[in-house]
């Protein structure tokens, strides 16, 4: 058994406790297994526990399997009666640019202002299922204009302000939104980066719009979101009730290996699931300031903007997080009192390999919680928060993804945290690793991530995939009405899991599955190396594993950098994890969302064509390996 990281100090005032005493059990073991095998228990006492307004019906979970269950049937709700409930003077939107601008809004007139989104959409025609999207940066507009769209029942889909355009013609020509929001202009790295050109191209192609309406501070021929606002003037609160698989949000997968997948989901099923992570899981409370740095194209988004329903404020950032100086989120966490920061796994081995110290530099004392997601976060990035940043905090790594606007894997505030491992599996899913045979692999021993019981952020559809062909086909053709993630996890002895990367980016060793998380670890413990991609190459009739690696400034992969990482990988891994080849690279392509796409290297390595380089932010990148000759 590893020895602890962190061990809760108290447990008593925490939601879960009193989850687990309604429960009657005794522990999170026995709170897991009665929520599985208690699901509409457990989902009404999500409901009601939470101070969700509406109502559920006398009918419950008709369970028949995941294509063809339903979730409360009776339900009559609008989930933005929830995210706008509470004390009027509450700030609840603190919105921060990049250049420091910061502007906060209560929950008053958070609640007027989309209303009145409501009415202006409303008076253009819009209705219940009609469609609206958003091209924007992160800011407080964005927040306004998914809750009006929401109040009448309508569906929100967004992309960020960053998108190309054929990302987001790639996305938006698929659903034919009939508003759009966009944002005119945007400051990273302390660079103003104008959309109109962009905008025009991609308002051309879509011919189903009504509206364009934007946000920023240059001149458009679109109508500013405040002046559109300044004519909208409703008499009464505006909120179409709806049963619970009304549809509320379109996601998008990241479409690497053809046009992204449009995924519907219950906007009520997301509020449920994402209500039950952030109480229960991340201990997340009404006075609470929480933080998540995302893009408006990342499902963190939807996640972040759940958390109006706890009762807390939420806290904006659009920019570089690095910019002008590396500390720039612990300079906001200090600032607004954060008590929840979310960031990504590869943010924090960031500023690992930058040596920063914020337990020195800033006072973190209001921050009771650290997130990290996006990718596997490394024993040693665990060490780091704790010995770097703050030694009393529940860190938390958490796991799911776009597919269920949620997690699978995350935190519990009553449990230790170990190095490398997620503490537990999410509560109300029955997530296990299977082996190849679909048997439930030992502690240990590799395999799937599967879920095995229907949950409220299951997705309803997706768009335009008649008899749900491309639905079945993205989860159970493995398992049978099992949901099959794609994930390469391990259980641990401690009851955590250790996700060791994608199983499609999965490398054959000698007919040992190996996880590219696994040599990653490793390979990113030398200083000299910033990031490393593994894939399998095709060769003499197999495949060979060729680990790249991108080199810190100033510095070379030498003969003697390559002995000592193959030494290590042996060492600290196995023999089979020690690549063919260790090759210096460029750069490496990545989503949107700034993860590594080991698929498209190991196409181009291998000579294979990349469908869809606009999922890609940095396509070019990919000539180097297109060019390589191994």
């Amino acid at each position: 058994m590893q020895v602890p990281l962190w061990k809760p100090a108290s447990s008593e005032k925490l939601a879960i406790k009193d989850l687990q005493k309604h429960a009657q059990v005794s522990d999170f073991k026995g709170l897991h297994k009665w929520s599985i095998e208690n699901k509409e228990l457990f989902w009404r006492y999500v409901f009601e526990d939470s101070g969700v307004l509406g109502t559920l019906g006398d009918q419950g979970i008709i369970d028949q399997g995941f294509l063809d269950s339903e979730f409360f049937p009776d339900a009559k709700l609008n989930i933005s009666d929830t995210l706008l409930k509470g004390s009027d003077e509450q700030i609840v939107i603190t919105e921060i640019s990049e250049s420091g601008v910061k502007k906060q809004y209560s929950r008053e007139q958070v609640r007027k202002i989309a209303n009145q989104v409501a009415f202006g959409l409303q008076e253009i025609g819009l209705k219940e299922g009609d469609v609206v999207s958003a091209m924007v940066a992160n800011v407080a507009e964005t927040i306004f204009f998914a809750l009006g769209a929401l109040k009448i029942g309508a569906i929100f889909s967004s992309t960020s302000a960053d998108f190309g355009t054929a990302t987001v013609l790639d996305r938006f020509e698929q659903i034919q939104p009939k508003v759009l929001l966009v944002t005119t202009n945007y400051q990273y790295n302390g660079k103003q980066f104008d959309c109109l050109e962009k905008i025009a191209e991609i308002v051309s192609q879509l011919p189903m719009l009504e509206k364009v309406i934007a946000i920023g501070s240059v001149a458009s021929p679109y109508v500013s979101f405040g002046d559109w606002i300044a004519t909208c003037n409703p008499k009464s609160d505006i909120s179409v009730s709806g049963g619970f698989d009304r549809p509320g949000f379109i996601l998008f997968s990241s479409g690497t290996t053809g046009k992204p997948k449009c995924i519907v989901h219950s906007a009520a099923g997301v509020l449920l699931k994402v209500l039950s992570e952030q109480r229960y899981h991340l201990d997340i409370k009404p006075d609470d300031q929480i933080f998540y740095f995302t893009t408006c194209g990342w499902m963190m988004w939807n996640w972040l903007f759940m958390g109006l329903a706890t009762g807390a404020g939420i806290v904006l950032f659009d920019g570089n997080p690095m910019h002008p100086k590396p500390q720039r989120l612990f300079d906001i966490a200090e600032e607004n009192e954060l008590t929840f920061l979310g960031v990504s796994a590869k943010y924090i081995d960031s500023i690992r390999k930058l040596d920063l110290r914020p337990i020195e530099s800033h006072d973190l004392s209001s921050v009771r919680t650290i997130a990290s997601t996006g990718s596997p976060l490394s024993p040693e990035g665990f060490n780091f928060i704790y010995e770097n940043v703050l030694s009393k905090v529940h860190l938390a790594s958490i796991s799911g993804g776009t597919d269920i606007c949620g997690c699978f894997m995350l935190g519990s505030p009553t449990l230790p945290v170990y190095a490398g491992q997620i503490q537990v599996p999410a509560l109300g899913l029955d997530v296990q690793v299977f082996n190849e045979n679909g048997e439930v692999a030992e502690v240990g021993v590799k395999g799937e991530l599967v879920c095995r019981n229907v949950f409220p952020s299951v997705p309803l559809y997706f768009w335009d995939d008649p008899g749900n062909a491309k639905f079945k086909s993205a989860y159970f053709e493995r398992f049978s009405d099992v949901w099959t993630h794609g994930d390469f996890v391990e259980k641990t002895a401690e009851g955590g899991y250790i996700v060791q990367g994608r199983s499609d980016a999965t490398l054959n060793a000698s007919g040992v599955r190996i996880g590219t998380a696994e040599i990653y670890r490793i390979t990113e413990g030398f200083a000299e190396v910033t990031e490393s991609l593994a894939i399998a190459q095709k060769w003499d009739g197999d495949t060979r594993v060729v680990l790249f690696v991108k080199m810190a400034d100033g510095k070379l992969l030498t003969e003697d950098l390559v002995v000592q990482i193959k030494l290590a990988l042996r060492e600290k891994a196995s023999p089979r994890h020690v690549p063919a080849l260790i090759v210096q690279a460029p750069e490496f392509p990545r989503t949107k969302s700034n993860k590594l796409v080991e698929i498209a290297v190991a196409n181009a390595v291998n000579k294979v064509a990349n469908n869809n380089l606009s999922a890609l932010a940095n396509p070019e990148s990919l000539d180097w390996f297109s060019d390589l000759n191994l």
